[in-house]
């Protein structure tokens, strides 16, 4: 009976040995498909934003290249006619050699008291998960000023090239905001920077 006892324990030693150091000597394959890229063309950016974010941070250069690759999205949008008065405006620039901007940033109040951001003649780098923010740092250059001074989000990109309208969330005030920025909020990277000069 003693000697039954002991091997019983023995293999219940053995057993939690090999549950707890087998992991340092077995590797684990996985070989799971993920499609970037959905039939349109588009980038999946639910199915990334889903993703945990080392994965996504694992996966920062092919998704960047694979929205590089992706066809424009263009954007054609009139202005409200009802009169509506510049208050600032700047020109996109690039953020670095890959994350590529120009056209023109135009804030409007409208008499009805709304205000409006305006992108004209406008084109950028396609990427994942753009939007369009209305930052307090006057001339951003790096993600940390925009990041740190502060940003009101003004909602997804409409298109990457093309003539596009943005509100403003009333209640903004908008003498706290110097530039419009065009930002990855996937991977929070500067796009292109529009420094706002009143008028």
């Amino acid at each position: 009976m003693n000697r039954i006892i002991k091997l019983l324990l023995g293999i219940v030693v053995l057993a939690a040995a090999w549950f707890f150091v087998s992991p340092l000597f077995i590797d684990r394959s996985v070989d799971e498909s993920f499609d970037l890229v959905l039939d349109d063309g588009q980038l999946n950016i639910k199915g990334i934003m889903a993703m945990p974010a080392d994965e996504q941070r694992a996966m920062m250069p092919d998704i960047m290249t694979a929205a590089a690759k992706a066809p424009d999205r263009s954007m054609t949008e009139g202005m409200p006619v009802e009169g509506p008065a510049i208050v600032a405006r700047g020109q996109f620039v690039d953020a670095d050699v890959v994350h590529k901007g120009s056209g023109q940033a135009t804030l409007y109040a409208l008499p009805d008291g709304k205000r409006v951001v305006r992108l004209e003649d406008f084109r950028v780098t396609n990427g994942p998960a753009l939007v369009v923010y209305l930052a307090k740092h006057p001339a951003p250059t790096e993600a940390r000023h925009v990041a740190d001074d502060g940003y009101v989000n003004l909602g997804e990109l409409k298109g990457n090239v093309g003539n596009q309208n943005y509100v403003v969330p009333a209640g903004t005030n908008i003498d706290d905001y110097n530039s419009v920025v065009i930002w990855c909020e996937l991977f929070g990277v500067l796009f292109s920077p529009a420094a706002l000069t009143r008028t």
